[in-house]
């Protein structure tokens, strides 16, 4: 699958953001290693830390149906849907991601499907602590 296809499915999944409190939608495609997609989307709340991100959001949902080997991940979002910005994964994001994915992981961070930059999970949390830590 391209980039600009995983792009465009984190475009469709802004599209059930629940944010009604900061107007700031995301939405997030995760692509795993046999090509199948999960998206997500943000969901708020009135308590703000029961919120959830698009990106865990997604990985939850695939790892809920057994899945374990991701390829790709990509992400955008913007407030009241103006998309002129990156918007990176936070770090809690950064971590769960780092529970499942590889260093070498790819994350794509788009502003529209032609408009994107690519890092690594790597890049994006180095010297993380993970479940090699614990053995």
């Amino acid at each position: 699958m391209s980039e600009k296809e995983l792009i465009k499915h984190a475009i469709s999944a802004m599209e059930y953001s629940y944010s009604p409190y900061s107007d700031f939608r995301v939405g997030a495609a995760l692509l795993t290693k046999d090509g199948k997609i999960y998206t997500g989307c943000n969901i708020e709340n009135s308590a703000y830390s029961p919120c959830v991100c698009a990106e865990r959001c997604a990985l939850f949902k695939a790892v809920s149906e057994g899945e374990r080997d991701f390829e790709a991940l990509a992400v955008i979002g913007g407030y009241k849907d103006r998309i002129d910005k990156y918007s990176y994964p936070c770090g809690v994001c950064r971590q769960v991601l780092s529970e499942f994915c590889d260093d070498d992981f790819k994350v794509i961070i788009a502003k529209s499907e032609n408009d994107y930059i690519k890092k690594t999970l790597g890049e994006l949390l180095p010297d993380s602590f993970s479940i090699n830590n614990l053995k």
